[in-house]
């Protein structure tokens, strides 16, 4: 199904949506400060003690079968399902931005020892909380576990019992409310006032800007590690034409365009930033020309991106670089789910969750229509990435969806490996 065009902030025509402010050329020096390569290896460095994390990157996928079908040069999936047993890439932001918060508290502390449980003793009584779609809420359980703190996280309505579940495990105290992702985000920022605790949030807001840089820096642990999987040189052309990534309120993609364009300047590749159709905040911030609300319900099949409102913070990186915003329908996304998951004797399988197929989704939209491909620049010698940012987060929907069960998946994508020279 292709979107319609926006009139005046309403849905009303064809999507892609160029964005009129995107630029190209140098890293400007005002965003620079705020995130760096510098500051994104420093986290990476931090990271790499965690048991919660894996030791080495996660693998880039050439996927030639489906790059055929869709009439392109490459087709390749950076897949963060097996980042870490959480399952999600997710295990980059909060973790890190808990390390950097407990920092600011005692400096004195060794960065690299905080999720060793370290200091557990002397963080016994501080108490983290946020709100989540799911992964950002496991992530930072996690953390606040093996660092030896407190978690307190807050659900909405339409995150399910599975999720719920796995972030339980971690020994964090759970609160649910009626309302949204937006209300549950309130409702932290309430709780966390009332009980002197820290808010760890991947979402900026008035105020509240320093924490949100932390979770968006460490996205960009993924970002170097395209590069060294690609060996791209600095200042050069890249491996990919066009990237593109999924948001929800816009702090993976700002983790990884920053880098990307600091790392690539001018030849950057083209981004396109993909979202549901219901929960088009930053396709309305492009429109808008600010940081804006959806247009529609937010509830999604994709829970991870099902965010009503953009992140203030992730827009001063996503404004002037990314170069379309276009939207999908939930179907697409399962449609994606199921192609990855099938594999072929090209394609190694991959287990990709509801939110880590936008990019597919949407690519395959745009190759059915030789317009919307022409505004994107996507034709035979394109070569494109996509992020498959979590796995089967929540096993019975992931079976559900796709027909088959992520063990399932797994067991073909062995058997598919073990048959390669």
């Amino acid at each position: 199904m292709l979107i319609p065009a926006l009139v005046s902030g309403k849905k009303a025509g064809a999507l892609p949506f160029p964005n009129p402010g995107a630029a190209r050329g140098t890293y400007p020096s005002a965003l620079h400060s705020i995130m760096s390569i510098e500051r994104a290896e420093e986290s990476r460095r931090w990271l790499s003690a965690w048991d919660g994390i894996a030791r080495g990157a996660t693998p880039l996928y050439d996927l030639p079968g489906i790059a055929q079908k869709l009439g392109i040069a490459r087709f390749s999936v950076k897949d963060e399902s097996v980042r870490s047993p959480l399952g999600s890439f997710k295990a980059l932001g909060a973790p890190v931005a808990l390390v950097r918060q407990i920092l600011r508290l005692h400096p004195e502390f060794d960065p690299a020892s905080i999720l060793t449980g370290r200091y557990a003793r002397q963080l016994r009584d501080y108490t983290v909380i946020s709100a989540t779609d799911g992964n950002h809420g496991r992530g930072l359980a996690a953390a606040a576990r093996d660092a030896g703190c407190r978690c307190v996280i807050v659900l909405h309505a339409n995150v399910g019992a599975e999720r719920e579940q796995a972030i339980a495990v971690y020994g964090a105290q759970i609160v649910r409310i009626k309302g949204n992702y937006d209300e549950s985000v309130e409702e932290a920022a309430r709780l966390a006032a009332a009980n002197r605790w820290q808010v760890v949030s991947d979402t900026s807001y008035e105020g509240y800007e320093d924490i949100p840089r932390d979770v968006m820096q460490g996205y960009g642990t993924i970002a170097a590690e395209i590069v060294e999987q690609t060996r791209a040189q600095q200042g050069a052309v890249g491996a990919f034409t066009h990237v593109f990534l999924q948001a929800g309120v816009g702090g993976m993609a700002a983790g990884l365009v920053s880098y990307l364009w600091e790392y690539q300047g001018e030849h950057r590749p083209h981004f396109v930033v993909v979202e549901p159709a219901q929960a088009d905040c930053l396709l309305q911030s492009a429109i808008q020309g600010r940081a804006a609300r959806a247009s529609g319900s937010v509830d999604s099949v994709m829970a991870g991106l099902a965010c009503g409102e953009t992140s203030p913070l992730a827009w001063k990186f996503l404004e002037p670089t990314v170069d379309h915003f276009m939207t999908i329908e939930d179907d697409q996304a399962v449609e994606a789910m199921r192609i990855l998951a099938k594999g072929s004797d090209q394609d190694i399988p991959v287990v990709a969750g509801e939110s880590g197929v936008a990019g597919l989704a949407a690519l395959r939209a745009l190759r059915s229509n030789p317009a919307l491909s022409a505004q994107v620049g996507l034709d035979a010698q394109s070569c494109v990435m996509i992020i498959n940012t979590e796995g089967a987060t929540a096993p019975q929907v992931y079976t559900n969806l796709v027909g088959e069960s992520a063990e399932s998946v797994q067991k073909r994508q062995a058997a598919w490996a073990a048959r390669q020279p």
